[in-house]
């Protein structure tokens, strides 16, 4: 684990994109291609945006999309395909970006991602922390032993308030009540996993996860068993541990 610490969500964003662009240029060295799994809501906005900037010849990187609510069409504003194209696939172009598809037959298209994914390893995963430590949307109690690449899960309440203070949604009941989520066993078979946690709604999702050992019940907890797991918090994030232990 190495934790970099960052002033604001900016400067938070800016570092976890060298990184991520760095990786991306080795693998296209090594490899001639890249992949990478890309997380969304509002703790990715600053480390997208910079990502975009970044020197790196997107037409060798595949992308693979984390997850996506159930029956959510693309269209609406909540959507989290939306929000890949719009923020990076519309300004990059990379080589294809796989979507997680809800619509229509959700198991096979789960199938048809699951088959595009395991084609060869996940160079960089960025992997967000939600406020209730979930990764992607394996809320706690989350399940580490899955074997499957992609599930769908029932989301807790937690972490649909989550989705509602950060205004996707108009109303509680407005926000979906299950999702397709890539498994954590899946998640932990990136080469290198790159978080993004930034702001003070994130400060207890920190503690927990530096603060415990690995635990379903704190979802965040296993990256901590990762080999190459980098964590990116800023002063907000980072306000309620003493992060100078972990540096």
């Amino acid at each position: 684990m190495k934790i970099t610490l960052s002033k604001n969500a900016v400067q938070l964003g800016e570092r976890a994109a060298d990184l991520t662009a760095k990786l991306l240029k080795e693998a296209i060295a090594q490899k001639g291609e890249a992949r990478l799994v890309l997380s969304t809501g509002a703790s990715q906005f600053e480390t997208l945006a910079a990502l975009v900037k970044e020197d790196v010849d997107w037409s060798g990187v595949e992308v693979f999309h984390l997850d996506e609510y159930v029956d959510l069409p693309m269209d609406h504003p909540a959507s989290f395909r939306k929000y890949i194209k719009e923020r990076f696939g519309d300004l990059v172009h990379p080589k294809a970006i796989h979507y997680v598809k809800t619509e229509d037959d959700t198991v096979a298209n789960i199938a048809a991602l699951t088959e595009e994914l395991h084609k060869a390893p996940v160079d960089v995963a960025l992997i967000g922390i939600g406020e209730n430590a979930h990764v992607a949307f394996n809320d706690p109690p989350a399940d580490f032993q899955n074997p499957n690449a992609y599930i769908i899960v029932n989301l807790d309440t937690k972490c649909r308030n989550q989705q509602l203070g950060e205004g996707w949604f108009s109303t509680f009941d407005d926000v979906p009540k299950q999702a397709v989520s890539m498994t954590v066993p899946e998640i932990m078979r990136a080469k290198t996993i790159i978080s993004s946690v930034p702001h003070k709604v994130k400060a207890k999702a920190i503690k927990d996860t530096l603060e415990n050992d690995p635990t379903p019940y704190v979802p965040a907890t296993i990256l901590k068993k990762h080999a190459d797991w980098n964590l990116f918090v800023d002063e907000n994030s980072a306000s309620e541990v003493d992060i100078q232990k972990y540096l």
